[in-house]
């Protein structure tokens, strides 16, 4: 009850405007959840990214907290970047978007400032994570729902995985429920926008997550070890439930082994790699693509290790063409580009 009036309080100030909220000199897109993580951001802030420059929206930029990072204040996410200095998850953008600015800074709204401060300011700023960020108002709010997890049926923490009312759903222009199954039906689509709450003006989508081809984490990884009928599994996220279901279709899992959501590799850790990966030398090492930029970032990693470990790229897509329509020309509306359907 405390937790909840502290929110109620704080999100009436602002919306009186006792307590001052502001724009940004560019269109910004805020993707955020009232969940504590796990709705999958990071999937959908590549794929906006790449339905803005699929549609020649150049000189974007991506502005994050940097969760868990070591670093403080503003940092960009140059060649040199570390997950150490900006965060696991900016590190991936990064590296995938090399043409996009990645940048990370705990004050959203100094972080634009600085941004559009910047030799080649941004046409556009993707706000990752910053829908509790109320001193910045952005120009489209997208909020992420986790099929598996509605918010409906949850309670705030610490009693749930709610870190927001419920209510504030109702900001957002663009809800999106995602990890969902590959269909759904018309019918549980109009009970999930009852559940709710949404306005007819809100927008509704569903979208699903998808594993890509294994990639390697280092140049001399050996690509005959994704023919082994055996597994190890290495992860350090909220939930690799989905992760392991996708795997085991493939491959009997011989170990795992489970870390905390943005662990930091200790050599503790990698020697405990190291022996569940001699324990089974036929094996393939898996891990995720976020877990990779932070193996990366660890020094010493032995050949047993180097030469075996790869990791699954996902990304997020919508069940139906139309969501996929209808949503670009919302998002491409935002950032100041008319687009006929």
């Amino acid at each position: 009850m405390i937790y909840r009036l502290v929110l109620a309080l704080r999100h009436l100030f602002y919306d009186k405007g006792w307590k001052k909220s502001f724009t940004a000199a560019v269109p910004t897109v805020c993707l955020g959840n009232i969940t504590v993580g796990g709705t999958g951001k990071t999937p959908h802030t590549e794929m906006i990214l790449g339905k803005l420059q699929e549609n020649q929206v150049a000189h974007l930029a991506v502005l994050s907290r940097g969760y868990k990072r070591r670093s403080r204040g503003f940092q960009v996410a140059g060649r040199d970047a570390t997950a150490a200095l900006v965060g696991d998850e900016p590190l991936q953008i990064a590296r995938k978007f090399p043409s996009v600015t990645v940048a990370v800074d705990k004050d959203r709204l100094q972080g634009c400032e600085k941004l559009m401060a910047l030799q080649e300011p941004p046409v556009a700023i993707i706000l990752d994570d910053a829908f509790q960020y109320r001193k910045l108002r952005a120009t489209l709010n997208i909020v992420l729902v986790d099929y598996n997890r509605p918010v409906f049926k949850d309670s705030l923490m610490p009693w749930g995985h709610l870190r927001d009312l419920p209510s504030r759903i109702r900001r957002a222009q663009i809800v999106i429920v995602s990890k969902c199954p590959s269909e759904i039906s018309s019918e549980e689509r109009a009970e999930w926008r009852k559940n709710l709450g949404l306005t007819d003006s809100q927008e509704l989508y569903f979208t699903t997550v998808s594993y890509c081809e294994p990639e390697a984490v280092f140049p001399e990884a050996d690509v005959h070890y994704l023919y082994s009928q055996r597994l190890v599994l290495v992860s350090g996220i909220a939930d690799n439930m989905s992760l392991r279901m996708h795997l085991s279709d493939k491959y009997l899992l011989a170990q795992r082994l489970d870390f905390p959501d943005h662990h930091r590799f200790s050599r503790a850790d990698i020697r405990a790699i190291a022996s569940a990966v001699k324990a089974n030398p036929t094996a393939c090492l898996m891990t995720t693509e976020k877990d990779a930029q932070r193996l990366r970032d660890c020094k010493k990693i032995p050949p047993v290790i180097r030469e075996k470990l790869f990791y699954l790229p996902i990304k997020a897509t919508f069940l139906t063409p139309e969501e996929d329509l209808a949503f670009t020309a919302s998002l491409l509306k935002a950032v100041g580009v008319s687009v006929l359907l």
